[in-house]
């Protein structure tokens, strides 16, 4: 008797629970898109000179005038880092042969310097007078201009929320075509993605010096997120 008692409360209990019918694992996806409020510039100063102290000294006072420039129109200190520095002597080749017929060696014709520096813009309607001055004094290497938000965890967040929402919406989808229910949340994983404006090269010309201020358009950066989620799943009552 003392048998039947204790497996009588246990049959009633898994008569009460849902059967067990495995496991489905979802990928959800959430973008949030919103207007960049900051630009990073890779530019700088390529000398040339007869000797590698030449080119050096005319890159060093070029680069002064440069970062001068930059701070007067209001780049903090700690917004400009130097990103690269290189000295390359020019060789020349030629097409002469010596008496056994092998090409000679090429022969050094002066020396190039190349001095860039990043530069964080934290108020993009500053951006396109920056970058005309930059080229007004002298930079005549500008690699690239990109743009970013300087604090996206809330955008990010709100992503996530997306992410998390169209991975249970479809995980019910699925559930109810096979005649199942969502059950115990097993696992959560995230992918982070993004797209925005890539970095577009700029081209310094003498004649940009009486220019107007450079034409930007900063336009939409996305945030995405990607999550796998994992659910039990359990067969519904009949």
């Amino acid at each position: 008797m003392r048998a039947l008692s204790v497996l009588a409360p246990l049959a009633l209990l898994a008569t009460a629970l849902p059967a067990y019918a495995g496991t489905i694992s979802i990928e959800g996806r959430g973008e949030v898109r919103a207007a960049p409020d900051m630009a990073t510039i890779n530019s700088g100063v390529t000398t040339q000179g007869a000797t590698a102290r030449e080119a050096l000294d005319a890159n060093t006072a070029a680069m002064s005038e440069l970062i001068a420039a930059l701070k007067e129109a209001g780049i903090e200190a700690r917004d400009i880092q130097t990103s690269g520095f290189s000295v390359n002597p020019n060789y020349v080749y030629s097409d002469a042969r010596d008496d056994l017929g092998y090409s000679l060696p090429p022969r050094i014709n002066g020396y190039q310097v190349a001095n860039t520096v990043t530069v964080v813009v934290r108020d993009l309607e500053d951006l396109g007078a920056i970058l005309d001055r930059s080229v007004t004094v002298g930079a005549n290497t500008v690699n690239g201009v990109s743009f970013s938000v300087a604090d996206p965890a809330e955008l990010l967040n709100e992503a996530r929320k997306a992410a998390f929402a169209d991975a249970r919406e479809k995980a019910e989808l699925y559930a109810t075509a096979a005649g199942a229910e969502l059950g115990e949340l097993e696992s959560i994983s995230e992918r982070q993605d993004f797209n925005g404006p890539q970095p577009y090269p700029m081209y310094a010309r003498a004649e940009m010096a009486q220019a107007a201020d450079v034409p930007v358009e900063a336009g939409e950066l996305t945030f995405a997120i990607s999550v796998n989620v994992a659910w039990d799943l359990n067969n519904t009552a009949d």
